[in-house]
């Protein structure tokens, strides 16, 4: 193990969630460790919805082989007021994975699940012919993932050593913690709408909103009705839970 990926600095825990501080190159190195060692690791993109919808599987995800990397700038503001400190870079899964996926060329064996019918397809058609990315298999969200067994069959005969879900959370988690046991993948990834913006479905906010760490605002124009309650009454929910795990951890600490 390189010593920059043994440096790591220490994770942030934001409402009961270890969001590892890490800059994409190391994040990059972990994830083809695990292919190279044939290991199994699952990468869990914590936005402020995340922290929300996973409260549930919490206890699932902490057990599990997992990496929790931050996404967007409500991870970064609630560590700055809960632990005065940021994270090195945004590790929004949208920018990280087509760019780790190109790094890795045909080391990657890409399976795409998740997204509406013929979505999958198209975005697969562009990461082959546009991205240099080796996509073996795709599978939508709805009815060709309704047999299990037979999906499970189709990504293991595909020799997939990475699976991308997209189904949003907590779905994407709790399909990747119910069934990667019995999967002979590598890398799982749950990417929330990146199938979609790479069949071009959902477009990307212009490179300067993203620059500026406004591109939630962007989505938030073109999808009011579905995004509104995720930026805002949410957005105290996430907060509050912060504020609660942070309270709980300084009570167990002084019982201890």
């Amino acid at each position: 193990m390189s010593q920059e990926i043994k440096n790591s600095a220490s994770p942030v825990y934001l409402g009961g969630f270890p969001v590892q501080s890490l800059t994409a190159n190391v994040l990059e190195k972990k994830l083809e460790q695990s292919i190279d060692s044939n290991q199994q690791v699952s990468l869990f993109f914590a936005n402020t919805n995340f922290v929300v919808k996973c409260q549930d599987i919490q206890k699932e995800i902490l057990k599990s082989n997992c990496i929790i990397t931050n996404d967007g700038i409500g991870l970064d503001i609630a560590s700055l007021l809960l632990h005065k400190k940021k994270f090195p870079e945004n590790l929004a899964g949208t920018d990280f994975v087509p760019a780790f996926l190109n790094g890795i060329s045909k080391k990657g064996r890409v399976f795409l699940l998740g997204a509406k019918p013929g979505i999958a397809d198209r975005a697969a058609k562009n990461m082959i012919e546009n991205l240099d990315i080796n996509v073996v298999g795709t599978r939508d969200g709805y009815g060709q993932m309704q047999d299990v067994e037979k999906l499970i069959a189709d990504i293991n005969n595909a020799k997939a050593n990475i699976l991308i879900v997209a189904m949003g959370n907590p779905l994407q988690e709790k399909w990747i913690l119910d069934h990667q046991h019995r999967l002979n993948v590598n890398v799982f990834m749950g990417v929330g709408a990146l199938i979609d913006f790479l069949a071009g479905d959902k477009p990307r906010a212009p490179r300067l909103i993203r620059k500026f760490r406004l591109e939630w605002f962007y989505r938030l124009c073109l999808e009011p009705t579905r995004l509104l309650r995720r930026y805002t009454l949410d957005i105290g929910i996430f907060l509050a839970l912060c504020i609660n795990a942070e309270r709980n951890k300084s009570k167990w600490a002084e019982k201890a």
